[in-house]
């Protein structure tokens, strides 16, 4: 008999199929018979599609089995709300499902309580922790901790972490496969976010265009600031978003309105400094190039940190190679405010 680990496992994978943008978690369901076949799978394909555990009762219905006493594997725990779509509970409970087994705790007030709604129903139903349940909706999960969007800093710069030179030149810090990395993460993210100094100096598009082609998901584009910048192309399509602001919470508190779960601060430096300042960032994109300028503008400003034992440490670091640059990837908890 396979573990509730192993099934877990796979219901984390499934839950990858579903989109990593959107204001929903990301689901995955698998349920299984008592003699440990498969019954049924499925996953959230995104806001107001079914989610995870009524896709995988109807896939169970299309392979003509029938699931009742069977056992529910999923990601998060079962929704009890009506949103969109109705309670998964609901759903579980008219399939006459046996048991279910969930690897991370909604936070999520509206939607939690899944679990004690079922076991009140007589459904065996039970918290099994699991990493990579959590992992699949790490940021998710810290926008529902937070309150407000997860913000992700992104910047490119030199060994020396110039973003320009001196003359103002930043094109192109890093190769080809970095900027295209970089379109793909604006694929799985709500908003991007810059300063009105980036859309003044560097008139930017800021659309996802992994491999030179627009993706079906463009996130939302917002500039922060005072200043008004006339006749940028951000403007020309109408759907970009002004936010009057100097402030990164009020940023982030519009941005929640518009139900973002996760952005992009694409800077620059000055943007980029006041998130770090106030705490904002939870997580850091940083490309790297194997250039030296030793001059020129700086990807992170002033953070009032006057000794090293107060240097702002980032917890599972990894570097991934691309091409002749180098991604540096870091979470910092000091975010979580």
């Amino acid at each position: 008999m396979v573990a509730a680990e192993s099934w877990l496992d796979r219901a984390a994978a499934l839950a990858l199929h579903g989109p990593a943008h959107g204001p929903n978690p990301r689901v995955g369901c698998v349920i299984v018979g008592a003699d440990g076949a498969v019954l049924g799978e499925g996953w959230h394909r995104g806001a107001g599609t079914p989610h995870a555990e009524p896709a995988a009762l109807a896939d169970a219905a299309r392979r003509g089995h029938d699931v009742a006493g069977a056992t529910a594997y999923v990601s998060l725990e079962p929704c009890a709300h009506t949103g969109r779509t109705g309670p998964c509970t609901d759903a579980l409970t008219a399939a006459r499902i046996g048991a279910v087994r969930y690897g991370v705790a909604d936070p999520n007030p509206q939607a939690a309580g899944g679990g004690e709604v079922l076991r009140g129903r007589g459904i065996d139903a039970s918290l099994a922790p699991h990493a990579g349940c959590a992992d699949v909706n790490r940021r998710w999960l810290g926008s529902v901790a937070l309150g407000r969007p997860w913000v992700i800093a992104k910047w490119a710069q030199t060994l020396d972490g110039r973003t320009a030179a001196a003359d103002g030149t930043s094109f192109w810090i890093t190769g080809d496969e970095a900027r295209d990395h970089a379109h793909h993460v604006r694929t799985q993210v709500d908003a991007i976010l810059v300063g009105t100094g980036t859309v003044r100096t560097d008139d930017p598009l800021l659309t996802a265009r992994p491999a030179g082609v627009p993706d079906p998901h463009q996130p939302l584009r917002a500039v922060m600031g005072l200043t008004d910048t006339p006749g940028a192309r951000i403007w020309e399509d109408g759907t970009a978003l002004r936010l009057a602001t100097r402030d990164p919470r009020e940023a982030l508190d519009a941005l929640a309105a518009r139900e973002v779960r996760t952005v992009v601060v694409e800077g620059g430096g000055t943007v980029t400094t006041a998130f770090l300042r106030a705490g904002l960032v939870d997580e850091v994109h940083a490309y790297i190039a194997p250039a030296l300028l030793g001059a020129g503008t700086r990807a992170v400003g002033d953070l009032g940190i006057g000794t090293m034992s107060d240097a702002l440490r980032g917890q599972d670091v990894t570097a991934t190679h691309l091409g002749a640059d180098t991604l540096v990837t870091a979470f910092f908890t000091r975010g979580h405010q």
